[in-house]
C-alpha cells in the first residue's frame, strides 16, 4: 500500500504570540500638558499673582509673554499636525509575528509651519518613528518596521501622530486615517516548536517537463547521424520501418507533496486551526531552503515551487485559506505530507 505521512494537531497544541507593550507617551485624547509644559504653567500662574499684587510693569509685561508663549504653541502644534497626510509606501514581504520592512510617506501642506519632532505610531507599527522635520510644502519618505499578529489580509485604516513642536510645552495627538491592504503570510514556527521533526523528508524526484537525461519518456523523432542507437526505441521503430528516436524527460530533483486539509471539526479552537496552518507553512518553507521542490494540494487548487526560489503564490494561498466546516475532498498522493486538524479520538489512540 502506498505510504501516508500525515501530521495532525490536537488540541493541546499552543501558540506563542509576541506580547504588545504601549510606549508610556501615547495617551487617549487630544492634548495633553508635558512636564515642562507644566512647570512653565505654574511659573505663568506665580507671576500672573505677583504681577496682580505688585502692579508691577515689568511682571505684566512677562506675564504677557509668558500667555503668548503657551498660545502661540498650541496654535503652532494644532496648525502643524492639521496639514499632515500620510499614506503606504509600501510593504515588503510580511509574516505573522516577524518584522515587514516597509515606508511610509508623509506630507506637510501647510504653507506656515515647519513641522518638527513628530513621531508616528500604530497598532501595526513595531516601534515608534520618529521624523526629525518635515518641511512645509514637502514630502519624505521614512522607513517603518511593521509587526502583523495573524495571517490573512490586514487593512491598515489609522495612524496615530504625535508632536511637542514647537516649544514643548504640550503633547499633540492627531489620528490620521490611511488606506492599505498587505496580505500577510502564515506565523513560521520557532526552532523548539517542533520544526527540527520534519527534517527528514527527503522528498521523491519528479520530472521536470523538459527535455533532458531521464527515465520517462517526453516525445519521439526520427533517426538523424550521430544519434545514439541506445536511444532507439524499437517497438515503434518496427512498426513504421524506420528508427524512431526517444527523447527523455528531466528529472528537476526532489519535491515533496503538501496537501493542507481546512476541515475544522467541531471543539477545534481557532487557535488549533493556525497552528495548523502555520505548521505547514513552516515545513514549506524549510524545505524550499532544503531546495527541495513543493507541490502543495489544496481544495480544487495545485500549486508548485522549485527549491531555492521565491513561493509567494503558495504562501499567499496559504494566508488566505479559511477554515470549511464540511469535510472537503482532495485527491492525494503517494508519499503525500497531510497536514490536518482535529481532536484525538479513540480511533487514533486504539
Amino acid at each position: 500500500m502506498p505510504r501516508l505521512t500525515v501530521i495532525r494537531l490536537t488540541v493541546n497544541h499552543q501558540m506563542t504570540t509576541i506580547p504588545l507593550t504601549r510606549p508610556a507617551f501615547e495617551f487617549d485624547g487630544v492634548v495633553r500638558l508635558t512636564t515642562v509644559g507644566t512647570t512653565f504653567v505654574i511659573f505663568t500662574i506665580v507671576i500672573g499673582f505677583a504681577a496682580i499684587n505688585t502692579g508691577n510693569n515689568s511682571l505684566y509685561i512677562g506675564l504677557a509673554f509668558m500667555l503668548a508663549s503657551l498660545l502661540l504653541s498650541g496654535i503652532a502644534s494644532k496648525g502643524g499636525l492639521k496639514h499632515l497626510a500620510l499614506e503606504l509606501g509600501g510593504i515588503d514581504e510580511a509574516w505573522a509575528g516577524r518584522g515587514a520592512e516597509g515606508r511610509l510617506r508623509i506630507a506637510n501642506r501647510s504653507p506656515i509651519w515647519n513641522v518638527r519632532d513628530v513621531i508616528i505610531t500604530s497598532e501595526e507599527i513595531e516601534q515608534p518613528i520618529f521624523v526629525a522635520i518635515v518641511q512645509r510644502r514637502s514630502d519624505v519618505l521614512v522607513p517603518a518596521r511593521f509587526l502583523f499578529q495573524k495571517r490573512g489580509v490586514v487593512q491598515l485604516k489609522t495612524l496615530d501622530l504625535y508632536t511637542r513642536y514647537p516649544f514643548g510645552f504640550f503633547l499633540k495627538k492627531r489620528r490620521v486615517r490611511i488606506s492599505g491592504e498587505v496580505i500577510v503570510f502564515p506565523r513560521l514556527l520557532d526552532e523548539d516548536q517542533g520544526r527540527e521533526r520534519f527534517r527528514p523528508v527527503e522528498g521523491e524526484l519528479h520530472p521536470a517537463g523538459r527535455l533532458g537525461a531521464g527515465t520517462d519518456v517526453h516525445s519521439f523523432r526520427e533517426y538523424v547521424r550521430g544519434d545514439s542507437l541506445r536511444q532507439v526505441y524499437w517497438k515503434k521503430s518496427a512498426s513504421l520501418g524506420r528508427w524512431i528516436m526517444k527523447q527523455t524527460e528531466l528529472e528537476a530533483g526532489r519535491a515533496v507533496q503538501v496537501v493542507v486539509d481546512p476541515y475544522r471539526p467541531r471543539g477545534v479552537s481557532e487557535e488549533q486551526f493556525e497552528g495548523m496552518i502555520s505548521a505547514a507553512a513552516t515545513f514549506i518553507y524549510d524545505a524550499l531552503r532544503r531546495d527541495l521542490d513543493v507541490v502543495l494540494s489544496l481544495p480544487r487548487i495545485l500549486m508548485r515551487a522549485q527549491g531555492g526560489q521565491p513561493a509567494t503564490p503558495i504562501f499567499r494561498a496559504l494566508a488566505l485559506l479559511e477554515a470549511t466546516h464540511e469535510p472537503v475532498a482532495q485527491t492525494i498522493d503517494r508519499n503525500a505530507i497531510v497536514f490536518s486538524v482535529g481532536i484525538a479520538d479513540e480511533r487514533e489512540t486504539a
